[in-house]
């Protein structure tokens, strides 16, 4: 029967038409990684992955390969007397290899691309290579002791992770009413749900996504969140899967339907705990001028900039909380844009990786102050959790210890300890109901179940789900939507009524505007000396004096060290940065000696809202539910740029500082699409005006006394930092008001 391969779908291995192609393909490959005193790619397992990866994830691109081996043997015989590819010397090989890619070798009929044959070979060797033995590419680990790579330090042992089942709510014991239904169970919507259950009400949290325990959320460096986007024809394991989740982007040259691979898709991680599940956990505090940024510049023109309604010093004390109940490791002493505090983070900062000694001698030469990066990760033992092991896998990817303080290991385990909260995961919320007189009464959920005794065929799928859609109706009191600024503000857009023809709260056209994540500016760069100990997470060391009051900048950004490059990251940045080939003997020497010494400053821009940039829902694209999808359009304010250049130039000037012999400036290339991403926020903006916002100050949609949002959709401006921590504390702040109101019992 056919192997299933690690997307989980079925899976045959490719195999060429005519079989000696295959001792044409190892004899390439061998030549793109060559035996070197280790295994050439060939043996070292990409025997096995190329034939895996050609017939699963990049099967579209079998054809091109089988035809560009076929071209390769004919164009060896025609200039060496009738010898196939494989039976010349590695000299004339090179060169054939060489030619073809610099288009000096033209295929003649038989639709061969020489050249896009072979950069589609490199990529997906460099996949194999380079990539996680798991998936059969990079046998024992040859390439990643080539350079030096661990996982983990050598002191330490994966730690068992905790398999025990979740303990969700199947379809079928769905209750038909609550007191709260909470959509998504990221940062936002799993604060919520802990909130309300705590508070005494029955709620059902509603997650799209699966419950992925730890070892199905695991080391798989093609398959991570941080791939999406540096590989492209993987799906992530924390989902969402491509098959039946388009969304549509609109651009200059039109529109274009795109799976959550392609980086325009915005991914954000779908499963159970959200995009905390993958995050990077950098747990910043917004300053106090992030909320009144009209106040501080004024409203540069074409930009909907704008002050909350709410102040740093009325959400302190739910920043706090987050950082006490969820957990923050960190020390603000050096910060100084840190706000005002009435007490520490509950745990030191996580050990550093060796990048931060020179940054920190860089730093002093140039007059600039530096604090450890908070991190929503323990770095000692914390609520019944142990502390970090520094392995180098940690953004993008799930934490193999708990280590990491998601909304799955802190919040949810508190909710359902109350018996009060229900959990249905791969359910989708479809749209919210209103009665005759516009008031939200129910919630309608679908999920994928063939066989469902209550099943449809999904109607208008985009691609042609396989599945069957079961649909419900679930009344409640309340609903508090964190699924995220994309499909939040999708959800409302899908839910008209009489009263608001156009979406729910969306008579004056705000839901799905303003939408913002972070551009991201700063340099690579290479040291004489090893400056990397894969010591994770990785970012260490952090300058924040350029987040505001900087001269013909509207904000600016905090600039920090990155987290560990995976190999295959360093791989592709080297190549694109010109410092190593793509193949050959000179690329694996290169990567050997250059990836302990690269490092990456690296920060978000603090970027100025514009209305244009947006969602909107296209009736023409369904997804696998036949809800239309969200449409993307627009793209981040020009003000931006000079943002991204003063970060750039900063971490330029830092990384010279301390010692680096070459660096690389980048983020300064004006963007063709709108912002969005892991950070994505500001979809439906709090205000005090129904005309310009979406929400009250407590997150309380215009008109619908009943509606809240918990996640980044309320962001007025999203910060020159990671966003997550003022997530959490919005939403300790938004439940916590609506717990009052409901229970009727101030807080």
């Amino acid at each position: 029967m056919p192997e299933a391969h690690p997307e989980g779908e079925p899976m045959t291995p490719w195999q060429p038409a005519a079989p000696a192609l295959l001792d044409t393909l190892r004899a390439v490959v061998n030549r793109l990684i060559p035996p070197d005193g280790h295994p050439g790619g060939w043996e070292a397992g990409l025997d096995a992955f190329l034939p895996a990866a050609l017939g699963a994830a990049a099967r579209e691109q079998a054809p091109l390969v089988e035809a560009g081996l076929a071209w390769l043997d004919g164009e060896a015989a025609a200039r060496h007397a009738g010898a196939a590819f494989a039976a010349l010397a590695p000299a004339e090989q090179d060169r054939l290899i060489e030619e073809s890619l610099a288009g000096r070798a033209e295929a003649v009929g038989g639709g061969a691309d020489p050249a896009g044959f072979l950069r589609t070979l490199i990529r997906l060797c460099g996949q194999g290579f380079w990539g996680d033995p798991g998936n059969g590419g990079n046998r024992d680990g040859i390439s990643w002791r080539l350079i030096g790579y661990r996982e983990r330090p050598a002191d330490a042992s994966w730690p068992r992770p905790d398999d025990t089942p979740p303990a969700g709510t199947d379809w079928e014991r769905i209750a038909d009413d609550y007191d709260a239904v909470v959509v998504g169970s990221g940062a936002g919507g799993g604060v919520a749900a802990c909130v309300l259950a705590e508070a005494g009400l029955r709620v059902l949290l509603v997650e799209r996504g699966d419950w992925l325990i730890p070892s199905e959320l695991g080391r798989d460096h093609l398959r991570s969140q941080r791939a999406v986007g540096l590989v492209g024809h993987y799906d992530s394991l924390a989902g969402p899967p491509a098959r039946g989740n388009p969304r549509v982007v609109a651009g200059a040259d039109g529109e274009e339907a795109v799976g959550p691979a392609d980086p325009r898709w915005n991914n954000n991680a779908m499963t159970l705990g959200g995009g905390t599940r993958v995050y990077g956990a950098q747990a910043w505090r917004m300053c106090p001028e992030d909320f009144r940024m009209a106040t501080v510049y004024g409203v540069p023109e074409g930009s909907s900039l704008a002050d909350w309604p709410l102040s740093y010093e009325e959400l302190a004390p739910c920043y706090e909380r987050a950082e006490w109940e969820v957990g923050v490791s960190g020390d603000a002493a050096g910060n100084a844009f840190a706000g005002a505090r009435s007490r520490g983070y509950p745990m030191p900062p996580v050990r550093p990786n060796a990048v931060a000694a020179p940054l920190r001698e860089g730093a002093k030469a140039l007059g600039l102050a530096t604090s450890p990066v908070p991190l929503l990760i323990n770095s000692t033992a914390y609520n019944g959790r142990g502390g970090c092991l520094g392995c180098a896998t940690c953004v993008g990817f799930g934490c193999p210890g708990d280590f990491k303080n998601e909304t799955r290991n802190t919040v949810l385990p508190r909710a359902l300890a109350t018996g009060r909260c229900h959990v249905v995961t791969g359910t989708r919320a479809v749209r919210l109901v209103s009665d005759a007189r516009g008031r939200v009464v129910a919630v309608e959920l679908a999920t994928e179940a063939a066989g469902a005794a209550e099943a449809t065929e999904a109607a208008g799928v985009a691609d042609g789900s396989s599945g069957r859609v079961a649909r419900r109706t679930v009344s409640a009191r309340a609903f508090f939507l964190g699924a995220g600024a994309i499909e939040t503000a999708r959800l409302l857009l899908n839910s008209p009524s009489e009263r608001e023809p156009q979406g729910l709260g969306n008579n004056h056209d705000q839901v799905g505007r303003h939408l913002q994540g972070h551009l991201y500016a700063g340099a690579h760069a290479l040291f004489d000396t090893p400056v990397q100990d894969c010591v994770g997470p990785g970012p260490s060391i952090a300058c924040n004096d350029f987040r505001h009051h900087n001269p013909g900048v509207i904000g600016g950004g905090m600039l920090a060290n990155d987290f560990v490059p995976t190999p295959l990251q360093a791989y592709q940045t080297l190549v694109a940065l010109g410092q190593i080939p793509s193949w050959g003997a000179a690329a694996v020497h290169g990567l050997r000696q250059l990836y302990p010494r690269l490092a990456m400053v690296t920060g978000p821009v603090h970027e100025v809202p514009n209305p244009a940039s947006r969602v909107t829902v296209d009736p023409g694209t369904r997804d696998a539910f036949g809800v239309p999808v969200a449409r993307l359009s627009g793209r981040p304010h020009r003000a931006d740029l000079a943002s991204a250049r003063l970060l750039s130039e900063r971490a330029t000037e830092w990384l010279r500082a301390s010692g680096a012999r070459a660096v690389f400036p980048f983020g300064t290339h004006e963007p063709t699409h709108p912002s969005g991403g892991q950070h994505q926020a500001g979809t439906c903006r709090m205000g005090d005006d129904p005309r310009t916002s979406v929400t009250d100050s407590w997150g309380t949609v215009w008109g619908h006394d009943n509606v809240r949002v918990v996640d980044a959709s309320l962001h007025v401006t999203n910060g020159g930092v990671n966003p997550v921590l003022t997530i959490l504390a919005l939403a300790y702040r938004v439940a916590g008001r609506a717990a009052e109101e409901l229970t009727g019992t101030p807080g």
